[in-house]
């Protein structure tokens, strides 16, 4: 990893106030930040309350290790279970992440869209097995004709995989607009495509199945945003949401981790959490409850600069 230039204290905290209360329940909580080669991780804690049946059982308070698994992309999973009755539940995730720069993307230091696409179909031989699965459709990114005409506007013959998918993620930018409400954690890509508005996981669902469907390999990436208030404004904590942006197989460049809802590639004001096919994937926390009603989850997000941060130059 090179040196690092941002630390960031990243605290995400989803609340359920439920309607009845809750019986029985069983949840997965994909919440354990990743390493990488830009990105190094500390003093992660999680805390659960009320306090799951297996943190009692075995260790009290504290996150069991027997607890956490990783599932098939290496993102690390947490089950917990309540069997006692509750009317609340509060899951807080907090750790600290040092950020270094990643490699600037070369829009011309790639083969031609076509070859690569090439490349990633099936034979005996292939090197890149990692990306092939990502390039399979999805529920929520699925290979659709549609996407594929919308990425053809970008992906034109003989153009550079890299400039096409930069090209691409600022088309999306500039064709949708954000809002909030106009979509569902459950909408795909093709029904955001046809809307021409959503939120960031709306955004970054396009751009992979746009991408997807002419044969190219795009994970979604789960995580953080830094974001900046307007000069002379404070910033306000706990305003903040979860964030997710694509992430395009480049063999020359590796993974290219790129943002159409702001129109820049992942850089120090990103903070991965996991990756995965689609949000279904990295969704941060999901179960099944006995009881409850209906009931809508409560979530903050805040990410603050720490002060061992070096000010990028």
């Amino acid at each position: 990893m090179s040196a690092t230039l941002r630390w960031l204290s990243i605290c995400h905290d989803t609340h359920y106030d439920y309607e009845l209360p809750v019986e029985l329940a069983h949840h997965i909580a994909c919440l354990v930040p990743r390493s990488s080669e830009t990105q190094l991780v500390r003093a992660w804690d999680l805390s659960i309350d009320p306090t799951p049946d297996e943190w009692l059982a075995l260790a009290g308070p504290a996150l069991p290790p027997s607890q956490i698994s990783e599932d098939p992309w290496g993102n690390g999973r947490i089950t917990f279970s309540h069997s006692r009755v509750h009317e609340k539940l509060r899951v807080r995730s907090r750790f600290e992440a040092g950020l270094s720069a990643a490699a600037t993307i070369d829009p011309d230091a790639s083969p031609a869209w076509e070859a690569v696409a090439e490349s990633l179909r099936y034979h005996a031989g292939l090197t890149h097995r990692e990306a092939v699965e990502f390039t399979l459709g999805t529920e929520l990114a699925p290979r659709d004709p549609a996407l594929a005409a919308y990425a053809r506007q970008s992906f034109t013959p003989g153009r550079p995989m890299a400039a096409a998918a930069l090209d691409l993620m600022a088309r999306v930018h500039d064709d949708f607009r954000y809002e909030h409400g106009a979509t569902h954690a459950g909408t795909t890509a093709a029904e955001a495509l046809a809307l021409r508005q959503g939120v960031c996981q709306d955004f970054a669902h396009v751009m992979i199945g746009a991408c997807r469907s002419l044969g190219l390999a795009a994970r979604y990436v789960s995580g953080y945003l830094l974001t900046q208030p307007p000069p002379g404004q404070p910033r306000l904590v706990g305003a903040d949401a979860s964030h997710a942006w694509a992430a395009l197989w480049c063999p020359e460049q590796g993974w290219l981790a790129l943002d159409p809802t702001n129109r820049v590639p992942a850089g120090l004001d990103h903070v991965t959490l996991a990756w995965g096919r689609d949000y279904a994937d990295v969704a941060p926390l999901r179960g099944v409850i006995r009881g409850g009603g209906r009931v809508q989850p409560r979530v903050a997000v805040t990410v603050q600069p720490l002060d061992d941060s070096v000010a990028p130059t």
